[in-house]
């Protein structure tokens, strides 16, 4: 009997190895994802329109990402959407480093508000009711936006990077353009693919497992 207990300690031990490394794994993985979604992001813009500040993006196509990654691995997701934008999004910019350390939190909050609403109200990632829909549109598409691009203007102007009364010349193209992205890619994307990506090890039900 106890070499049995000790077979399955090892067993036990030998399984829970496999997720830590996946986890890191996927983190690194979607870190670059991000990254170069917001880095591209922000030079795409920059080609619409040059004068843009450091840092903005009038098209974010990685706002969409980031929130699919973070609600299909949790805080994961979350993490790696907080570095890829610090990354991305502020020092690939040309942004100082201490006003990208605060910026980027514009995108933790962006996906922190619908991940902690999802798990809270027992949401279904896969969207397949309305009552789902619902949360994604008012905590994942409006909420959540609102949050960060009033962040995102005020770290521009508290950096220098513009003056306080251009805030509203950021937030609002900043919220217009993250709710679009958002409503084109993520609802079909989840109801899509959440199932498939569900199966997977490193599938976050909660925040960190």
């Amino acid at each position: 009997m106890a070499a049995d207990n000790i077979g399955i300690v090892v067993i036990r031990m030998k399984t829970q190895k496999c997720p830590t490394y996946s986890y890191c794994i996927l983190v690194l993985g979607l870190i670059i994802v991000n990254t170069l979604l917001a880095w591209g992001s922000i030079l795409l813009s920059r080609i619409i329109s040059p004068s843009l500040p450091k840092g903005f993006a009038l098209v974010y196509i990685a706002a969409a990402f980031m929130l699919l990654f973070t609600l299909w691995f949790g805080m994961y997701g979350a993490i790696s959407a907080y570095v890829g934008g610090f990354i991305g999004s502020g020092l690939l910019s040309g942004m100082p480093f201490t006003v990208a350390l605060y910026f980027s939190l514009a995108n933790l909050w962006m996906v922190l508000i619908p991940l902690f609403t999802f798990r809270y109200f027992k949401v279904n990632v896969g969207m397949e009711s309305g009552r789902d829909l619902f949360h994604l549109l008012l905590f994942g598409t409006i909420i959540n936006n609102i949050v960060s691009a009033a962040w995102g203007a005020a770290s521009l102007a508290l950096g220098g990077v513009i003056a306080w009364s251009a805030f509203g010349s950021v937030f609002v193209p900043w919220l217009v353009g993250n709710v679009v992205i958002i409503l084109l890619i993520v609802p079909l994307a989840l109801s899509q693919f959440t199932e498939r990506v569900s199966k997977s090890k490193v599938f976050v039900k909660n925040y960190w497992f």
